[in-house]
């Protein structure tokens, strides 16, 4: 039974490309593990850019074909894509190689170090990314396993989503969309927003309560969420957003472009970011870095350098007077959220958005067209194109035209390109210059090519 990280030694991650799976396996390596994996899309003769990155840390890929299982591997790392009629996990369990989940192995790992755990339905890789910094800078020489690239890590040639430090300190994301929160039991606990994603509000309440109760020292939510405000412990250690009640209070803050301004306890922060969430977010780093002992203005110093990270309001560049933005938004909350950040930048925003899955948008339908609808101003658009779907036995009983027939319901401008491919000669003639397009979507890997490409061809 592994349930120290010194109970194994060769481990073998089925899934290494995952985001989640390939942060732990280069955290690993990095603290001297023996670390190998396998992906569905390592395929023989075909480059596959993860796989490099990988490889170039020491880390050794394979064929999903077990080759890469042996006798000498003691543990199995499988994440929650992974079924049980998958070869090789026949094979582990034919060698009798222990299996856990991903979540179970992070678990181990932040029992290892003092950890922050970052909890929340939105925000929780960005304000990871902020604490970092701020640690990074502090000269606290910290440790993060993240849900996203840093593009200070990346700018390394690496994936940037991990990176081992020799201090105490280590940041993860605790997350509540497969019920893995409930697992960690941090030094602290930080819990950014309550909004309805993958459960429903008495199920994310329930979770968040268990993570607050397995928190052992310092918990701090946002006071500004009325939700995540009920689970406060101590306000004086929460933040807000010009909330009186907040220990740390975002007060003064200004948009301009792409650079904000606010305060907190008499300290001017300035970012290069967008939207009032960023300000929320980075007020949460502060309030947790200022309380394990760094200064406000260490804080306000690293901030002003931080350099966002992967697909999360990424400025791709600006062409014959339209600015592009690729986000990772892909919930009600985030895409309300992501538009209402793009609209102080332009007359008009045009947001495309391809939702992921058919159970979470049949799930969040109502929310979709109610929360999209409220934050598009009467000029702007958002057009849609249909769902993706990552495989499996989804019933496709709905489609991203419901959504935008619904929107259209509430006298929006909103449309529906079914194939993304031509969304870009639908949209040429709506493209006038000092218009934003904003390009939202998640877990489709090939999202990023897709936004370079039409970006690339405007």
């Amino acid at each position: 039974m592994i349930k120290n990280i010194n109970d194994f030694q060769n481990v073998f991650f089925i899934g290494v490309a995952g985001v989640g799976m390939s942060a732990i396996a280069q955290y690993l390596k990095g603290i001297g593990k023996e670390v190998s994996g396998s992906d569905r899309y390592f395929l023989p003769e075909t480059f596959n850019k993860t796989k490099e990155q990988l490889e170039a840390e020491g880390i050794n890929c394979f064929l999903q074909d077990g080759s890469g299982i042996t006798e000498k591997t003691d543990l199995i790392v499988v994440s929650t894509a992974i079924e049980d009629t998958v070869f090789e996990v026949q094979k582990a369990k034919e060698l009798a190689i222990p299996i856990i989940k991903r979540s179970e192995l992070l678990s181990i790992i932040a029992k290892s170090k003092k950890t922050i755990a970052v909890a929340g339905t939105s925000g929780k890789s960005t304000t990871s990314a902020m604490l970092f910094q701020i640690l990074l800078d502090a000269q606290f020489e910290p440790s993060i396993i993240s849900g996203a690239g840093l593009t200070s890590i990346i700018k390394q040639g690496k994936i940037g989503n991990a990176a081992v430090g020799k201090g105490d300190w280590l940041i993860i994301e605790a997350d509540e969309s497969d019920g893995s929160v409930v697992q960690y039991e941090p030094e602290i606990g930080l819990l950014l927003n309550i909004d309805k994603d993958h459960q429903e509000i008495d199920e994310l309440i329930e979770l968040f309560t268990i993570f607050k109760n397995n928190t052992k020292g310092l918990f701090v939510v946002n006071q500004s969420n009325t939700l995540t405000k009920s689970l406060s412990v101590n306000s004086k250690n929460d933040f807000g957003f010009e909330d009186e009640n907040a220990g740390y209070s975002a007060k003064n803050f200004n948009q301009n472009g792409f650079h904000l301004s606010f305060d907190v306890l008499g300290q001017h922060f300035e970012m290069n970011s967008i939207g009032r969430h960023s300000v929320e977010n980075s007020t949460a780093a502060i309030a947790v870095a200022h309380q394990i002992g760094i200064d406000l203005k260490t804080c306000a110093e690293s901030l002003a350098k931080y350099e966002g990270i992967y697909r999360r309001h990424q400025i791709l560049g600006q062409k014959n007077g339209v600015w592009v933005i690729d986000d990772y938004a892909h919930n009600p909350a985030k895409c309300a959220a992501s538009i209402k950040a793009c609209q102080p930048l332009a007359e008009k925003v045009i947001a495309w958005f391809q939702p992921h899955g058919y159970g979470p948008t049949r799930f969040l339908k109502n929310d979709f067209i109610e929360e999209i609808s409220e934050a598009l101003r009467p000029q702007d658009e958002i057009w849609m194109s249909e769902i993706f779907y990552a495989g499996g036995t989804a019933v496709k009983d709905i489609s991203a035209n419901d959504l935008i027939e619904g929107i259209r319901a509430k006298g929006k401008k909103a449309h529906f390109v079914e194939d993304r491919n031509d969304l870009l000669k639908a949209l040429k003639p709506e493209l006038k210059e000092g218009t934003v397009l904003l390009l939202m979507g998640a877990r489709d890997p090939s999202l990023e090519e897709f936004c370079k490409e039409l970006f690339d061809n405007l």
